[in-house]
């Protein structure tokens, strides 16, 4: 027999609905099982299995985020089966940046009430973006705090935990002048600047379903838009040729992001005209007058990860990350100096 209180109930909590949540999201967890995973949901611990063949030094890497204030787009849409996409995203792709695998993924889910249905959706999204990295989703929480979160309201993190030979990991050590940086285009705004963005388009007053010609559907549609998982490009990339440096652009933009993987000395020079820039973010500079380098501050401009590889091996990586469906290309250089340099 399960638990129950009456009196937590009254309080707000109820105990049933946690019950009935967890059964409904074991489907979407089941799709995550990896060799690994060696307990099910409703222990104490998810435990894991590490299996270091071929390693010489296994060093563990690990991440975690949540999605910010992109939820309040998915409350306003009440549309809630993708946004644990981008928690996982957030999570993998720093990760991965050091050239590390995921293994597994735990998420936390705070709310003002327990609504099964909507959990499992929330779960469901983290569940595909699991399957998209390869991580196992071992474990989890469902915090459900009344007088914490209005009663439609929840935020949601994640916890991710990866494994790289210690001789295979990204570090720009071997950064040389005339390297160059690929871009990997990103799926729309991701994760990041959307208080801007809340702001800029007034989303709590205006119809987020209306259609829009310039991006090719509604607003929300777009703004919604997971973030992508660099994950299986990144690793396959990585086992046909030495990876120089990584850098998941998120929030900060070019600017915070891309110096963040180089070595001091070392600029980032990029070709304005050679980037894909996504309609949304010339809707957003146009709805919001925005500088350009406010953008570039602030947006992922439609690249959502940078690569450094040798100059000689660059078009050889451009067709590799083509061949694992990403349509990336060369955006720019590195050079002799501090910072980035869009022109």
């Amino acid at each position: 027999m399960k638990s129950f209180s009456e009196s937590y109930k009254e309080a707000g909590v109820d105990i049933t609905a946690g019950y009935t949540a967890v059964e409904l999201m074991k489907t979407h967890v089941a799709r995550t099982m990896t060799s690994g995973v060696l307990t099910g949901l409703g222990g104490f611990g998810g435990l894991f299995e590490l299996d270091v063949t071929g390693m010489t030094k296994p060093v563990l890497v690990s991440g975690t985020d949540g999605v910010g204030t992109k939820l309040k787009i998915a409350f306003l849409m009440d549309k809630h089966d993708t946004v644990g996409i981008d928690c996982v995203a957030m999570c993998v792709n720093d990760v991965v940046c050091c050239g590390a695998k995921p293994l597994f993924f735990l998420d936390y889910i705070a709310c003002g009430k327990n609504v099964p249905e909507k959990i499992a959706q929330i779960v469901a999204g983290v569940a595909e973006g699991c399957v998209q990295s390869g991580a196992a989703l071992i474990g989890g929480e469902t915090a459900e705090m009344p007088g914490f979160y209005p009663i439609d309201e929840y935020d949601l993190a994640g916890f991710t935990v990866g494994v790289v030979d210690k001789s295979k990991i990204v570090d720009n050590t071997t950064i040389n002048e005339g390297d160059a940086i690929i871009a990997l285009p990103s799926s729309g705004v991701h994760s990041n600047g959307f208080s801007l963005v809340r702001k800029l388009f007034d989303v709590e007053h205006k119809g987020l379903e209306l259609y829009s010609d310039e991006l090719g559907k509604t607003l929300g549609e777009t703004l919604l838009t997971p973030t992508k998982i660099y994950v299986k490009p990144v690793l396959a990339l990585q086992e046909s040729m030495p990876i120089k440096a990584v850098s998941h652009i998120t929030g900060g933009g070019f600017y915070e992001n891309i110096p963040r993987s180089l070595p001091n000395g070392f600029a980032a020079k990029i070709d304005a005209a050679s980037l894909n820039i996504l309609p949304i973010f010339n809707l957003m500079q146009k709805v919001g007058n925005i500088p350009e380098r406010d953008m570039f501050n602030t947006f992922n401009m439609g690249v959502g990860m940078s690569i450094v590889v040798d100059k000689a091996n660059a078009n050889q990586a451009v067709e590799i990350l083509r061949a694992n469906g990403e349509a990336a290309y060369i955006m720019g250089e590195c050079v002799k100096g501090e910072g980035v340099i869009i022109k």
